[in-house]
């Protein structure tokens, strides 16, 4: 596909910083995952929930984030950036022609492409670019697929083709995560297969994005490709399930040796949790 990685807020230049604590608002809570058919498990031990998500930028030219299917009533629901749904360059106006595809690698879309209907995010990043609560949850169609005589095909629903990950958030920290993403730009780095690391949260604040209540862990991927990237807790490599409590937003080199060795997400509270019980509970249907 001749898209690029979504570069906007990319990499953190005045770094990230030890904050003093993050305190929830409210007791751990969680949403057990979906799992997927037997079919998605014969691979390797990535999630068939992650993928690409590919939409139209402000500058008109096709980009792309990373994506992850999670688990909602109607079985419909990715979660991601939020700056990977809405332009913060251009007055917070809805990524074009947003659509996921999960399991992407080197140009194949083995699940379908699942179009983007409609999107939740915190009123606080919607309206006041505040990357505490840079996430979002997009409600998608059926998946499709070109059939071959002409036209589209009806995949069904998101959830019952690859599953979906689990949700949980007021988590404490130092907590172990697996991180799931299509990094890019730097070697051997190249976006077109999932990769993976793990790593244990701790809290940092980072001032040029006003982040009192981030969370980060140690990693050396690019920024570029990882943004939207899914972290898990109590990740099973046999089920390829866990439970989603972070989403890359950016990358920082902390110790300024011109390596990045962070990636930084929101803590996810009950305000969090509030965002996605609404978008959890959407029904959108097919567009074949």
């Amino acid at each position: 596909m001749n898209a690029t990685p979504y570069s906007v807020q990319t990499v953190i230049t005045d770094g990230a910083l030890p904050s003093g604590g993050i305190v929830p608002d409210g007791k751990p809570t969680s949403v057990p995952p979906l799992a997927p058919p037997a079919s998605r498990l014969a691979n390797d031990k990535t999630p068939a929930t992650t993928g690409k998500v590919f939409f139209v930028g402000a500058d008109g030219q096709p980009h792309w984030c990373t994506g992850t299917a999670v688990q909602s009533a109607y079985r419909n629901l990715v979660a991601t950036a939020g700056h990977c749904v809405y332009d913060t360059q251009s007055a917070l106006t809805t990524l074009d022609k947003w659509v996921f595809v999960p399991g992407y690698a080197d140009g194949t879309t083995p699940s379908g492409l699942y179009v983007g209907k409609q999107v939740f995010t915190h009123f606080d990043f919607a309206s006041y670019e505040d990357y505490d609560r840079d996430y979002a949850f997009v409600n998608v169609y059926n998946g499709v697929v070109s059939a071959p005589s002409g036209g589209l095909t009806n995949l069904g629903r998101l959830g019952d083709s690859v599953g979906g990950q689990g949700v949980a958030y007021n988590q404490p920290l130092s907590t172990p995560v697996d991180v799931f993403g299509y990094p890019a730009g730097t070697p051997p780095y190249t976006g077109e297969k999932i990769e993976s690391f793990k790593g244990e949260t701790f809290s940092v604040k980072i001032p040029s994005l006003k982040i009192e209540e981030g969370i980060g862990v140690d990693s050396r991927v690019p920024g570029e490709g990882s943004l939207g990237s899914s972290w898990l807790v109590s990740y099973s490599d046999g089920a390829r399930l866990g439970y989603l409590n972070g989403i890359t937003i950016s990358v920082a080199d902390t110790d300024g040796d011109l390596s990045y060795d962070t990636s930084v997400s929101p803590y996810f509270d009950g305000e969090f949790g509030e965002v996605y019980a609404s978008a959890a509970r959407i029904w959108t249907g097919s567009i074949a």
